[in-house]
């Protein structure tokens, strides 16, 4: 289990209680936290086995990722999720179940479901969300419902993504990766939260909106323009 952190102190005591024990380890990405974070998931550390530090100095919601896969080696299954308390652990097997039945390679959480508790999204983040989801249909031709940051991922298969996005691309460019690579894909309905104790890195300011959508945009467009020229190159496959 990997979590990006960012200013998180105030949720990480119940974060950390309603983690599975299933999970093998725990690896908290630490995204350059100024609040106290640090000290809290220090003393977490000794107290946990399982919890696993690591600490990411470079801003961004993917370099935290790819910091955190660093300490991976050896894992089946990696899944993903934000440290804001808007995603419940408890709902894990949600996300996991399906690739232990060998049912999928990567599965995405749905927030858009009738349990989406009033205000767990700002209206950009629905809109964007449903944009980047069309475009992506358009594109690929394959119906995403949601860019959900909770997920999991058979470890093999997220090696043959080669993730490389460092900031707000992540999440779309496992996915658009993923319909490229033919990855077999699930995607379930799990419950959103409101009740996050700090702000949003991304909707709690009109700054994080535009950056986060201007970038999912940009990359879907140039993602999409990539696999054109690729597939004009002579010789090459597709």
């Amino acid at each position: 289990m990997i979590i990006p952190v960012l200013n998180e102190r105030e949720n990480l005591p119940a974060l950390l209680n309603a983690i599975p024990g299933y999970a093998d380890r725990v690896i908290v990405a630490d995204n350059g936290s100024t609040d106290g974070s640090i000290e809290v998931l220090q003393a977490e550390v000794q107290k946990r086995t399982r919890l696993i530090l690591v600490q990411e100095p470079e801003r961004g919601y993917g370099a935290a990722c790819l910091r955190g896969l660093g300490e991976v080696e050896g894992a089946d299954i990696v899944l993903f999720l934000d440290a804001d308390l808007s995603d419940d652990p408890a709902n894990a097997p949600l996300l996991l179940d399906p690739i232990v039945g060998r049912d999928a390679d990567m599965v995405i959480s749905n927030r858009f479901t009738d349990a989406l508790e009033p205000a767990a999204l700002s209206l950009p983040q629905y809109f964007g969300n449903k944009l980047a989801v069309f475009l992506v249909r358009i594109f690929w031709r394959y119906r995403y419902h949601d860019l959900g940051p909770f997920r999991s991922i058979r470890m093999d298969a997220l090696k043959r993504l080669d993730m490389r996005d460092r900031n707000y691309g992540w999440t779309i460019e496992m996915q658009v990766k993923a319909v490229q690579k033919q990855l077999q894909i699930a995607q379930v309905d799990v419950p959103y939260h409101s009740r996050r104790a700090g702000s949003s890195k991304v909707s709690g300011t009109v700054h994080g909106i535009l950056r986060a959508g201007i970038k999912i945009l940009y990359l879907i467009v140039k993602m999409k323009i990539q696999e054109m020229f690729r597939r004009q190159r002579p010789g090459s496959p597709g």
